[in-house]
C-alpha cells in the first residue's frame, strides 16, 4: 500500500515548499495490474519536484486501489510478471475535468490493454493531443495513444512487442537500446520503452513541463 509517515512527509512537503515555483496539475491514468514501477516511479518523482498528480481509474474512486504488476527482465524470451503492491488513488475518474490538467501521465504494464476499451478514456488522451499538452507514456502505455488516435506521423517509444500498434496506428517507432533506458521526445510526447528508462523519460518530461532543479 503508498502510504505511511514517509507518503505523508513527501506529500506535505510536495504541497508547502514546492521546487518548482509555478507547479503542474498533472493527471496520471492508472488500472488494475498497472506497472509496479511505472506508477509509483513517476507519481512520487512529480510530487517530490512540487506538481500536483491526481491518479484515477476508471470505475474507481479516492481511496480505492489498484492492484500492481511487477514486469522483469530475467533472461526469458518475454518479461515475467508477478503480482505488486496495491496503489492507493487520490481522485475519483468520474469527477475529473481534462480542462483543468496541464499534462497527462500514461503508465505500462496490462492496464492500458482493457482502459482502451473505456471510451472516456480515449476521449481524456485526445483532449491532451489536440491541446498539444504534455504526454509521457512509458511501455504498454503506447496502447492507449494507438487506440485514440494521436500518434499519426510521430516518434514513439514503447516496449518492443507494441511496435505493431504504433506503426498500425501511423507511428514511426522508436527502438529501445541495449539496456532499455532510453527516452525521445516529440514535441508534447515523451514516451519510452519499460522502467529502466525512467530517469531518461522524467528528466525529459520535466523539460517539456518547464520544471528545472537547480543542484
Amino acid at each position: 500500500m503508498v502510504s505511511g509517515w514517509w507518503y505523508s512527509l513527501l506529500l506535505h512537503h510536495s504541497q508547502l515548499t514546492p521546487l518548482t515555483p509555478m507547479p503542474k496539475k498533472v493527471l496520471l491514468l492508472a488500472g488494475d495490474y498497472v506497472e509496479d514501477y511505472e506508477i509509483m516511479v513517476p507519481y512520487q518523482m512529480l510530487l517530490m519536484v512540487g506538481h500536483l498528480v491526481d491518479a484515477v481509474c476508471p470505475g474507481k474512486k479516492a481511496g480505492d486501489t489498484v492492484a500492481t504488476a511487477i514486469h522483469d527482465f530475467e533472461g526469458d524470451q518475454t518479461y515475467s510478471e508477478k503480482r505488486g503492491h496495491n496503489f492507493r488513488l487520490n481522485a475519483t475518474f468520474d469527477a475529473i475535468d481534462e480542462k483543468t490538467y496541464d499534462a497527462l501521465v500514461i503508465p505500462g504494464g496490462r492496464a492500458p490493454e482493457y482502459l482502451r476499451l473505456t471510451p472516456r478514456v480515449l476521449a481524456i488522451v485526445q483532449h491532451f493531443a489536440a491541446a498539444k499538452k504534455p504526454i509521457a507514456a512509458i511501455c504498454h502505455g503506447a496502447q492507449l495513444l494507438s487506440a485514440a488516435g494521436v500518434i499519426k506521423g510521430r516518434k514513439v517509444s514503447a516496449y518492443p512487442a507494441c511496435r505493431h500498434e504504433v506503426e498500425l496506428a501511423g507511428g514511426e517507432f522508436v527502438p529501445a537500446n541495449a539496456t532499455f533506458d532510453n527516452a525521445h521526445t516529440d514535441g508534447n510526447l515523451i514516451t519510452a520503452p519499460a522502467w529502466p528508462a525512467h530517469p531518461a523519460w522524467m528528466r525529459q518530461f520535466l523539460a517539456v513541463l518547464g520544471t528545472t532543479i537547480n543542484a
